[in-house]
């Protein structure tokens, strides 16, 4: 009986929504509208996560960067690069200390000019890397060879290049065996490292070359500084990874308890964490803007539906003399707020899904991810439901509560 009698209210209103079309559009348009934008935002946000989440993985989650640095205080705040800097003996023998580091390699980066006959590049990336920087790269040689450990132990003038950059000096496609200049100096080119795979958010600007030397050929020639990139066995031992590190090179260094750290040691999957908490609370904001949207829109949902209460009061009367009770009544009305303000979510939805089709349509805008999440689409619905239920009710209770011969009298 209760599931016949809800049917028959729902169908109810949805026929005095379809009697009264445009009176309803203009109603709800205030939901349409809210519920239509904000999807939007968040399918937006949502596109933007993919594609910032999508270049994390691919720098790869459980990578560690370790660079010296002046701290703030304590006795080395002041103290001079020569004394800061790293050398490259700090790190021998640390996998043996950090049982969560997977890998890890010594490097140093210049800009310098690379040389192929007319052919040249200016302000090239030189790079120097140990090995075990395609174990940490995830990125192997596609042609000829690796550097060995000939090459590291003698420093030797060898090189690896990226595609990128063999075309840039029109070397051949094989070009394994021919030789560049790097600022003046002759490099047998040994291999070719397969391309870095392109980012969506990240370097989005203009093509960068490279070339890769050995590191102890990179530090024989400029010993200026160097940096250490590593690998945690997993992304969820990043922090003991991070912690072994730190307490191998503060003993290694020679620091005091009270002295605080001379480098910095950044964690990729630290940062993952950390957008995700930012994307968490922009989309709370956006979800806030929604209420109120919803709000201002459930202002005149209430204010149409006191004008149903006031056109169809004879109906209320007539319904309450053939014993109708006032909960029948007050169920109605409120059935008919609820259907009102569902059927504008719906349509809210509707538009922000053609919004989110135009955004990925922008170009540039890097937003072809972008998707309505599932919960945005449940929680729009549950939502504008419980608008319809909230402003929907001072209207009910006013018809549940007509007195029936007042409102026979109505004209």
């Amino acid at each position: 009986m209760l599931l016949l009698f809800l049917t028959q209210s729902i169908t109810l209103a949805l026929g005095q929504i379809w009697s009264n079309k445009v009176r309803s559009l203009l109603t709800t348009m205030g939901i349409i509208i809210g519920v239509a934008s904000v999807t939007a935002v968040i399918a937006a946000l949502t596109g933007l996560r993919a594609n910032i989440l999508a270049d994390f993985e691919l720098i790869g989650n459980n990578k560690i960067a370790v660079f010296s640095q002046n701290p703030q205080t304590g006795r080395h705040r002041r103290a001079s690069w020569d004394t800061i800097r790293f050398a490259p003996s700090d790190f021998d023998g640390m996998l043996d200390h950090c049982p969560s580091v997977a890998a890890f390699t010594r490097s140093t980066a210049q800009t310098m000019d690379v040389v192929f006959g007319d052919e040249s590049i200016e302000g090239a990336r030189v790079t120097g890397v140990e090995p075990a920087w395609h174990d940490v790269e995830g990125r192997s040689v596609t042609q000829g060879r690796p550097f060995n450990l000939v090459d590291m132990t003698e420093a030797r003038p060898v090189c690896l290049i990226e595609p990128e950059t063999r075309d840039k000096l029109r070397l051949d496609r094989d070009c394994v065996g021919q030789s560049i200049y790097i600022d003046r100096t002759r490099f047998l080119i040994v291999g070719m490292v397969e391309p870095q795979q392109a980012f969506s958010m990240f370097g989005a600007g203009g093509p960068e070359y490279r070339v890769f030397v050995p590191f102890s050929t990179a530090w024989r020639r400029n010993s200026s500084w160097m940096y250490v990139l590593a690998n945690a066995e997993t992304p969820e031992v990043s922090e003991d990874a991070r912690a072994e590190i730190r307490f191998y090179l503060r003993r290694r260094l020679k620091l005091r308890p009270e002295d605080p750290d001379t480098f910095r040691i950044n964690v990729v999957e630290e940062f993952v964490q950390a957008f995700n908490k930012i994307a968490v609370g922009i989309t709370m904001v956006a979800g806030a803007i929604v209420g109120v949207s919803l709000l201002v829109g459930g202002v005149g949902i209430m204010n149409i539906m006191l004008v149903s209460v006031s056109e169809r009061t004879r109906e209320i009367g007539l319904r309450k003399a053939v014993g109708a009770p006032p909960s029948a009544i007050l169920l109605q009305f409120l059935i008919e707020a609820i259907a009102l303000c569902s059927v504008g979510g719906l349509a809210g939805i509707a538009g922000g899904q053609l919004l989110t089709v135009v955004m990925g349509m922008i170009p540039g805008a890097q937003l072809e991810r972008a998707y309505i999440p599932l919960w945005a689409i449940v929680v729009s619905i549950g939502f504008s439901a419980l608008v319809g239920v909230f402003f929907g009710m001072f209207p009910a209770v006013k018809a549940a509560r007509l007195d029936p011969i007042e409102a026979l009298r109505h004209e």
